[in-house]
């Protein structure tokens, strides 16, 4: 089964060295905790995000965590995070959701450094 998602991703298109800025991120994704029963009375398969992971990978340094989360079935659907980050060179951003049924998503975005 495939599950259809979409991403909002927004940080500033140009930061300056060393500079805090904020990055969010929101998936649309039909969450479901497996603790409901569908309209036959039958349960309805858990399919929930269970970790996300955002990395940093600049030209010149080795691959840098930015932020990790488990999540759990208390999760709304369409999960939305925000955190911060300090840069200080121009790089590649990577998004990555995991979840049930073997979800993976993955969203690569340019960061510019000024």
């Amino acid at each position: 089964m495939t599950t259809q998602v979409s991403t909002v991703i927004t940080f500033p298109a140009e930061v300056r060295r060393g500079e805090l800025f904020e990055i969010r991120t929101l998936i649309r994704h039909p969450m479901e905790t497996g603790y409901r029963r569908n309209a036959d009375g039958e349960m309805m398969p858990r399919n929930l995000i269970r970790a996300f992971r955002c990395s940093f990978i600049a030209p010149t340094a080795a691959p840098a965590l930015v932020f990790e989360s488990t999540l759990f079935a208390a999760v709304a659907a369409n999960p939305f995070l925000a955190f911060h980050m300090r840069a200080s060179e121009s790089g590649e951003l990577v998004f990555e959701w995991r979840g049930d049924n073997g979800f993976a998503h993955t969203e690569r975005l340019r960061l510019t450094v000024k």
